[in-house]
């Protein structure tokens, strides 16, 4: 028979060794996984991520431009949004793959995305 060392020996002498692993045991655990994590620096684009949308480089698609006007001002919080005025009449459009609460904005030259929530789809 083996000592009185063991978790669950019936033979222990107290409940608190029955209950406590024996400090052998966690030098021999297998070391945990780690998830290594890539830094990221707010406002440069990620170069690791592929498949981001940066509307300046997106041509509007040959159907499916409406007329919005903008509900209420917003400020562009990065360099892919555009900033709106209220009152202000912008071309939209969506793309393929794209979040459904935002859409592309035209206004001149100067193109972005935009909140849906912010806009009145016209035509």
């Amino acid at each position: 028979r083996f000592s009185g060392t063991f978790v669950g020996n019936a033979e222990s002498a107290s409940p608190a060794a029955a209950t406590s692993p024996p400090a052998v045991a966690a030098a021999t655990l297998p070391a945990v996984p780690t998830i290594p994590v890539v830094p990221t620096v707010v406002g440069v684009p990620n170069t690791v991520a592929e498949g981001v949308l940066n509307p300046n480089e997106v041509k509007p698609p040959a159907s499916g431009t409406r007329r919005a006007r903008v509900l209420y001002d917003y400020e562009a919080a990065d360099s892919t949004e555009l900033a709106l005025l209220a009152d202000e009449m912008i071309t939209v459009y969506s793309l393929p793959g794209m979040d459904p609460d935002w859409l592309i904005g035209e206004r001149g030259n100067q193109k972005g995305k935009v909140p849906v929530t912010y806009l009145e789809l016209l035509s």
